[in-house]
């Protein structure tokens, strides 16, 4: 395991080059002081995913790009996990490595999750309430991770007003919700939902911004449903809203290249950010 990934799963501030990791509360996470069990980490030895579960104390990882570079933007990325672990490198660093390159900030969100170490957790009446907790908890989380980075921006050299959110799966469940938001203070500048999960029809404020949404069509774990449904809310309340649904490509493809039509949605989402703005120094 390399010296950054310890430091970002254990929340050592790490040296001058590695990422600042910030606290995204002054102290115990509201809800779950009590929470007392171990974080934990392990790398999948066949696919080279680093999970960590049973976090209790949520954390915003800090990448910038180079200064020459810099376009005044962020992002903050929220990893999937189905609530139980996060992806933490597959769909978190990864992607944070990716929007650097494209002269955007990145913030990489590590949420509670549910607890899954221990023998009361077995049951399926206790899965689904713990489960349930952990969603709105994340949510929780993002949200105060969005006034977070927004509050802090200037001092990154980023726009306020120009920090927006992309989560995968269980994360995109989180980045639709944090959209949805009638606070000012966390509501993004745009919103990314990558194979999201999301069951439900809400109603879209009339802020609510702009929506780029992403899915397999043979996605068995999350069908393209989810995605479709948060595209025509957005639509239906004349919301700006954009969605790409590729033939192939399945579930938790990440930044991972598989030789498949859905390999190519950092492309479309690079076009789309250009055209939002985002990757141009011209609005700072």
């Amino acid at each position: 395991m390399s010296r950054l990934l310890i430091f970002l799963l254990f929340g050592v501030v790490p040296p001058p080059a590695g990422p600042q990791v910030l606290s995204v509360y002054p102290g115990a996470a509201p809800g779950s002081e009590a929470w007392d069990w171990k974080e934990t980490a392990a790398m999948g030895p066949q696919d080279g995913i680093l999970r960590i579960a049973n976090v209790t104390r949520p954390t915003v990882s800090v990448f910038l790009p180079e200064k020459s570079r810099a376009a005044g933007a962020g992002v903050l990325i929220v990893p999937g996990g189905g609530f139980r672990i996060l992806a933490f490198n597959h769909e978190g660093t990864e992607v944070a490595e990716w929007l650097n390159s494209l002269g955007v900030a990145a913030f990489l969100l590590k949420y509670r999750v549910m607890r899954t170490d221990d023998p009361a957790g077995k049951s399926q009446q206790e899965q689904m309430a713990r489960r349930k907790e952990a969603m709105e908890m994340g949510v929780a989380d993002a949200l105060e991770a969005m006034r977070l980075v927004k509050r802090r921006a200037p001092e990154w050299g980023l726009d306020p007003q120009r920090i927006g959110i992309l989560g995968f799966s269980a994360g995109g469940y989180i980045t639709a919700s944090v959209a949805l938001t009638q606070d000012e203070t966390a509501r993004p500048a745009f919103a990314v939902p990558v194979y999201a999960f999301f069951p439900e029809d809400r109603p879209v404020p009339a802020a609510a911004p702009p929506l780029f949404a992403v899915h397999a069509a043979d996605d068995r774990t999350v069908p393209a449903a989810h995605s479709i449904r948060l595209f025509q809310m957005w639509r239906q309340a004349g919301r700006p809203a954009e969605l790409h649904v590729f033939e192939t490509g399945g579930h938790g493809f990440g930044m991972r290249r598989q030789g498949k039509p859905a390999d190519y949605w950092t492309e479309r989402l690079r076009e789309w950010l250009e055209a939002q703005g985002m990757l141009t120094t011209a609005r700072r």
